[in-house]
């Protein structure tokens, strides 16, 4: 599979078995979900060590992200949107239940998606990002409002994607990214409408209500591996800890010694414990 469509968007697909549109619905899959400002090819480091267990591996640039999927309006980007992108997908695929692995805003659909549609899931892999409660909970008695001050920033109109404009490339350079991902990132943020696309993810935040689907609050009940960077300067300790409140079933947490940019910088290890939350499933 090279693309996909839902409502008339067209999201762009890497397929480790590209030749073939739908799977074998027993057949062992794993999909992993890119963050901000990240696309698909975020997972290319990782991904030959899961072909090579056998598995094959799909990634899609999400909404804001793929040239022909860049709806206007926050509204667009509500986590139910984006949740729905993935179940359209595994739709799309043929497949019965999946491996979600998710890093930074991937993490956050990830988390939303188990708490949504568990029987569609066999495990769960989230990189960097905490359960959203125990980032809520860490605002109010841990250093993350602190850490997330960007979030109010990127609630104004047009100033954030003409700082991006100047600014986005010297700021991943710091934060520890590898040069031609830098590069890459960078580019597709130049795309028509790819910045406020990509913004947008944030601007939809405050579209969320409590009592809504947006922010059910339900333990996770699928076999679940966090992994977190102890330097990440956006996603702190206290958020990370706690999300093990938020997980009714098997879990596992590894602190790397990294920043933000897990998939990038230790794909080895990435690969690792995708593999391994596989290999430890319950029976």
């Amino acid at each position: 599979m090279q693309e996909f469509t839902r409502d008339g968007l067209v999201f762009d697909v890497s397929d480790s078995d590209a030749d073939r549109d739908r799977g074998d619905p027993s057949s062992e899959l794993v999909l992993l979900l890119h963050g901000w400002p990240q696309d698909r090819h975020t997972w290319s480091q990782v991904t030959p060590a899961l072909v090579e267990a056998g598995l094959r591996v799909v990634a899609f640039d999400q909404r804001g992200y793929s040239p022909r999927a860049r709806p206007r309006g926050r509204r667009a980007y509500r986590m139910e949107e984006l949740v729905a992108d993935v179940l359209a997908l595994l739709d799309e695929l043929g497949t019965a239940r999946v491996h979600l692995v998710g890093h930074d805003w991937g993490g956050s659909v990830a988390w939303a998606f188990a708490e949504r549609h568990p029987e569609r899931l066999r495990s769960l892999t989230v990189l960097s990002t905490p359960h959203h409660h125990a980032i809520a909970w860490a605002m109010r008695h841990g250093d993350q409002a602190r850490r997330s001050w960007y979030l109010a920033a990127f609630q104004l109109p047009t100033i954030p994607e003409l700082v991006l404009r100047r600014r986005l490339v010297p700021a991943l350079r710091r934060s520890g990214l590898p040069e031609h991902h830098v590069q890459r990132y960078a580019a597709r943020f130049r795309e028509p409408g790819a910045a406020s696309g990509g913004l947008a993810w944030y601007r939809a935040i405050p579209l969320r209500r409590k009592g809504s689907r947006d922010s059910i609050a339900r333990r996770i009940s699928t076999p679940t591996a966090y992994v977190w960077g102890r330097d990440d300067p956006a996603l702190g300790r206290a958020a990370a800890e706690r999300t093990r409140a938020h997980v009714a079933a098997d879990y596992t947490f590894t602190e790397l010694d990294a920043g933000h940019w897990i998939p990038e910088t230790h794909p080895g290890e990435v690969a690792a414990a995708i593999l391994e939350r596989r290999r430890t499933l319950p029976q």
